[in-house]
């Protein structure tokens, strides 16, 4: 091989080095995002891997919810419908999609581009004045791939002290403030 050949071979070496870093950095850009004095994208690492807890719908999206296994276990030892808390530690993630009809079966909807996430943690001693549980919702931009913390000016507004989710949820206050049922498998 003579020194162009490895020259050559060296650049298209740095080129895909560059690349697959860019693709790897785009993919953790979401995890330096956070809420003003609040939750930070970066407390739900792994959330892409947790276990669905159940599926909704509301507002036009669709919405599957996800646990840690922390949450997971108190959703399978009975709580909330046995009036117990669920223990600090426990997260959910929920991710909302805009759906589009399935291509092959059009009376069908599937998730479409990504709308936001919204995160909750139990952090009793944190978040006493929140019913013991932090929240935080990021919208996503499709056109940037990336996320933004939710503002006032969202709906429902969310504010800066990752308490945006207290007004919302004090109506199921007797569930540990959760509204999501665990979906049984």
């Amino acid at each position: 091989m003579n020194r162009k050949d490895l020259r050559l071979i060296g650049i298209i070496a740095g080129v895909c080095l560059c690349a697959t870093s860019l693709a790897i950095t785009a993919g953790e850009d979401k995890y330096n995002v956070a809420v003003p004095n609040g939750l930070a994208f970066s407390d739900f690492r792994g959330y892409e891997d947790w276990q669905l807890i159940s599926v909704s719908q509301n507002n036009g999206m669709m919405a599957a919810i996800y646990g840690n296994p922390a949450i997971i276990e108190a959703y399978r030892s009975g709580i909330p419908e046995n009036k117990q808390p669920f223990p600090d530690g426990s997260r959910m993630a929920k991710v909302h999609w805009n759906p589009k009809p399935n291509a092959f079966f059009p009376t069908a909807s599937v998730a479409g581009t990504q709308h936001d996430v919204d995160f909750m943690v139990k952090d009793s001693k944190k978040y006493a004045d929140g019913g013991g549980w932090g929240y935080a919702m990021f919208k996503y931009n499709a056109d940037t791939d990336t996320f933004t913390p939710g503002t006032m000016d969202d709906m429902p507004p969310q504010g800066n002290d990752a308490k945006c989710g207290v007004a919302c949820h004090s109506v199921a206050q007797s569930r540990d403030f959760v509204f999501t049922e665990y979906a049984k498998r």
